[in-house]
C-alpha cells in the first residue's frame, strides 16, 4: 500500500504529462519525477544505509523539490518528517532528536540555522539543490519498497497543551483515505488540472499533494515559494482551472488585492486552519464567485473531519444559508463525528461539547508518547480538544478551543510554549498568553506579564528561542493575573479583560 506506487503508476502510463510546475513553467513530467524518486530512494537505501521505517526530515521552503523528496522517501520505504520552515533552529533540533531522523534535507539558509542545533543522532544534513543533493540522483534506481497500510508515512509534528511538539503518526492508509476524501468531497480533480502550493507544503497544502498526484494533476509552486496575491492572480491565468489551499487570512488578502483576477480560471479555493468571518466569506463570494470549499481537520486527522462543500457555500437560496456559512460543514463520509460531554457521552443537537471523531483518516497515535496517545484516542475516538455543536442536519459549528491554542494566519501557536520562554527572564514573575481576535490574522498573540521586564527585552528573548511568527504582538503589564481559588489562571476572564481593553 506504499503511496509511492501512485507515482510509479503515473510515471509508466503518463510519462509526458506535466507533474510539477514552478511559476509558469513545467519543470518535471511524470516520467522524470518517478525516475528521480526511484534514484533518490536508491541513494538513501544503498549509499546511506537507511532501512524501512527510518525517518527522513524535510526542513524546506516550498519548492518543486518537495514533491520528489516526499516520494523518494516513500519509494525507499522510509517515513517523512516535514517540518515548518518558519521554525527556530532549536525547534528544528528538538524535532530531529525526537523523531530520530537519520537524514535531514534542508533549504539553503535553513541548513545553517539547523546545524548548530542538530542532534548527534542526525547522520547527514543535505542542502536541497546543492552538489551533494544532485549527486544523489546519479544513484541506481531501486524498486518501490513494499509497505503495509499501517506503516508510518508522515510524522506530522503538532503541539499540545504542554507546548512540546508531538509527532502525529500518519500511516500510508491514513494519507490514502484523506486523499480519496479530498477528491470525492472537497475538490474533484481531472488529469492535468493544477493545484497551487502557496501555503506551506510541510502542512496543509502539502497534504493535498498526494490526491492531486493520484489523479495525474499538476503540483505548482509559485516562483516566490510563498503567498503573494498578485503572483497568485498571474498563476491563475497561467494555469487555468487551478485550485489552492489557503488560510482565511490568505483569502482576505486575495479579497483586498486591487490587481485584476480572472476568477473563471479558479477551480476551487479550499480554506481551513481557522474560522473565517461570515462577512469576509460573503465578500469573497461576491468577488470570486462560488469557487470555495471549507474543511476542518487537525494534524491528527489531516484535513479530514468536516467539509462545507462548494454547493453548500454557493446555495444562497437555502433558508439557513448564512447559518451554514458560519459552520464547518458536515462530517466527511470516511469519519464518524460526535459532540460529547466531559464523560464522553454524546450530546443532542444544539448542545456544546468536545468534538470527537474516528475513522481511517485518524492518526495511529503520537510518536514515542504512549500516554498522550492513550489519552487522545481513548475509546477509539480522537479527542480533538475543540469545542463545538452539531445541528439537526449534522452541520458542525466550532465554538472554542479547550486547549487554548492561538491560530494566527492559519498557524497553531501554543501559549504554554511562549509562557515557558518568557518565564526564563528574571524580570517576569508570572505570565499568561492568550489570543486576541484580529480581522487580518484571525488572532494575534498577547502576553499578560507580572514583573519588571521591558517589552523590548521580552521580544528579544522570544526571537532567540521560538519562531518569529509565534512571538507576542503585544505585552500587557499587570499587577496580578486573574485566578480561581486553586491558583489557576483564568484565561477566560483574561480574554474578557483584553476584549474590554482593546476596544
Amino acid at each position: 500500500m506504499n503511496l509511492a506506487l501512485w507515482l510509479e503508476r503515473a510515471g509508466r502510463g503518463q510519462r509526458e504529462r506535466p507533474a510539477v510546475g514552478h511559476g509558469t513553467r513545467v519543470v518535471l513530467p511524470y516520467g522524470a519525477l518517478a525516475a528521480r524518486a526511484a534514484r533518490l530512494a536508491g541513494a538513501l537505501r544503498d549509499r546511506h544505509g537507511l532501512k524501512p521505517g527510518d525517518r527522513v526530515a524535510i526542513a524546506a521552503n516550498n519548492a518543486p523539490a518537495y514533491v520528489e523528496l516526499l516520494y523518494g522517501v516513500w519509494h525507499a520505504g522510509l517515513a517523512a518528517v516535514p517540518a515548518n520552515a518558519k521554525l527556530h533552529g532549536r525547534e528544528f533540533g528538538y524535532i530531529l532528536e525526537h523523531s530520530g531522523a537519520r537524514v535531514c534535507f534542508a533549504s539553503a539558509g535553513l541548513d545553517a540555522e539547523i546545524a548548530p542545533h542538530a542532534p548527534a543522532s542526525l547522520e547527514r544534513l543535505i542542502t536541497v539543490g546543492g552538489a551533494e543533493y544532485e549527486r544523489l540522483f546519479a544513484a541506481d534506481p531501486i524498486a518501490c519498497v513494499p509497505r503495509a497500510g499501517d506503516d508510518l508515512a508522515w510524522l506530522f509534528y503538532t503541539s499540545g497543551t504542554t507546548g512540546r511538539p508531538k509527532g502525529a503518526m500518519l500511516t500510508h492508509r491514513v494519507l490514502a483515505v484523506a486523499s480519496h476524501a479530498y477528491l470525492a468531497e472537497v475538490d474533484p480533480t481531472a488529469p492535468g488540472e493544477p493545484i497551487l502550493h502557496a501555503a506551506p507544503m510541510s502542512h496543509g497544502s502539502g497534504l493535498y499533494i498526494m490526491g492531486n498526484l493520484a489523479r495525474c494533476a499538476v503540483n505548482v509552486v509559485p516562483e516566490s515559494g510563498g503567498f503573494e496575491p498578485e503572483e497568485i492572480f498571474r498563476l491563475f491565468d497561467a494555469w487555468p482551472r487551478s485550485s489552492m489551499f489557503a488560510a482565511p487570512t490568505m483569502v482576505k488578502r486575495l479579497i483586498d488585492c486591487p490587481a485584476d483576477c480572472n476568477e473563471t480560471n479558479i477551480r476551487t479555493i479550499v480554506f481551513g486552519g481557522a474560522a473565517m468571518y461570515v462577512e469576509d466569506a460573503l465578500t469573497a463570494l461576491d468577488r470570486f464567485g462560488p469557487r470555495f470549499a471549507q474543511i476542518y481537520g487537525q494534524g491528527e486527522s489531516p484535513m479530514t473531519i468536516t467539509v462545507l462543500p462548494r454547493e453548500d457555500i454557493a446555495a444562497r437560496e437555502h433558508p439557513r444559508w448564512r447559518e451554514r456559512l458560519a459552520s464547518a460543514g458536515r462530517p466527511f463520509a470516511c469519519v464518524d463525528v460526535m459532540v460529547t460531554d466531559e464523560d464522553d457521552r454524546p450530546l443532542p443537537p444544539g448542545e456544546t461539547g468536545e468534538i470527537l471523531c474516528r475513522g481511517d483518516s485518524v492518526m495511529a497515535g503520537y510518536w514515542r508518547d504512549p500516554e498522550a496517545s492513550a489519552r487522545t484516542l481513548r475509546g477509539g475516538w480522537l479527542h480533538t480538544g475543540d469545542v463545538g455543536a452539531l445541528d439537526e442536519d449534522g452541520y458542525l459549528t466550532l465554538k472554542d478551543r479547550s486547549k487554548d491554542v492561538v491560530i494566527s494566519g492559519g498557524s497553531n501557536i501554543y501559549p504554554r510554549e511562549i509562557e515557558e520562554v518568557l518565564l526564563t527572564h528574571p524580570g517576569v514573575r508570572e505570565v499568561s498568553v492568550i489570543g486576541r481576535p484580529d480581522r487580518e490574522w484571525g488572532e494575534v498573540v498577547v502576553a499578560y506579564v507580572v514583573g519588571e521586564a521591558g517589552a523590548k527585552d521580552l521580544d528579544a528573548l522570544c526571537l532567540g528561542a521560538v519562531a518569529r511568527f509565534k512571538r507576542p504582538k503585544d505585552y500587557v503589564f499587570v499587577a496580578a493575573l486573574p485566578k480561581n481559588n486553586y491558583g489557576k489562571i483564568l484565561k477566560t476572564e483574561l480574554r474578557e479583560m483584553d476584549a474590554t481593553r482593546s476596544k
